[in-house]
């Protein structure tokens, strides 16, 4: 967290993510889960939370 959703995207892909999706804050979305998915939720460029699935 605290990252910008570019940076953050890079460094998780460099360590081994091979999905990263990014959202805003409040998105709405399914509860499918899916390995090797990370999720970014990022506000005015900035990561401010992430799950795996």
């Amino acid at each position: 967290m605290g990252l910008a959703a570019d940076a953050a995207e890079r460094q998780a892909r460099g360590r081994g993510w091979s999905t990263v999706r990014t959202l805003p804050p409040d998105a709405i979305v399914t509860m499918e889960f899916m390995p090797g998915r990370l999720n970014l939720a990022v506000r005015d460029g900035e990561v401010v939370r992430c799950w795996k699935g």
